[in-house]
């Protein structure tokens, strides 16, 4: 090889390296988001895709001029530190408030927990939501106090799973803030 041609060939290799450098750099990088919709379900699903995320937590993710404000309550510790760094990752660092609960860790609540999710998903007339790979109610238990969370369909299913949590209750009522997606006209 002439002189000439090694330096060029060296030049050219140097180039290649520092356009793949580059490459590899921009894709570390956050994503930027051109709505805060967009950055609200990129922050949801990535929420919802969390293994550890189960239907006894129950997070809300507030999205405001790119800044991310998370509410809500997990059963573990390890669980609000993970979802933090998992959040901060999608909307950047500077850019996400935590204000998530930790509940008191309980083995009374957990029994409880398991008892009302088996008597609200194991009805019947639940077996939709039971089937479904995301869970849409959530059973909330913080000190022997329910709450249920989440989205159904229909008013009535509201209520069975409601009747079915309070029928796991020695004493005490539940609450009941379930969503419904498509309520009964008024008329």
């Amino acid at each position: 090889m002439k002189p000439n041609t090694a330096g060029r060939f060296l030049i050219a290799a140097a180039l290649l390296m520092g356009a793949g450098a580059a490459v590899a750099a921009d894709k570390n990088q956050t994503p930027k988001f051109q709505s805060d919709a967009a950055l609200t379900e990129a922050v949801r699903h990535e929420i919802v895709m969390y293994s550890h995320y189960t239907l006894f937590d129950d997070i809300y993710a507030q999205v405001a001029n790119g800044g991310v404000r998370l509410t809500g309550v997990v059963t573990q510790p390890f669980k609000k530190s993970d979802i933090d760094k998992i959040v901060r990752h999608v909307a950047g660092d500077k850019n996400v408030e935590n204000d998530i609960r930790v509940l008191p860790l309980s083995s009374v609540d957990e029994r409880l927990r398991v008892r009302v999710a088996r008597l609200i998903y194991g009805d019947p007339t639940m077996l939709r939501y039971a089937m479904n790979p995301i869970k849409p109610i959530h059973v909330i238990v913080e000190n022997g106090h329910v709450t249920l969370s989440g989205i159904v369909a229909t008013d009535f299913d509201k209520q069975i799973a409601g009747t079915r949590a309070a029928g796991a209750m020695s004493f005490g009522a539940v609450v009941n803030n379930l969503r419904v997606e498509h309520p009964a006209r008024k008329g």
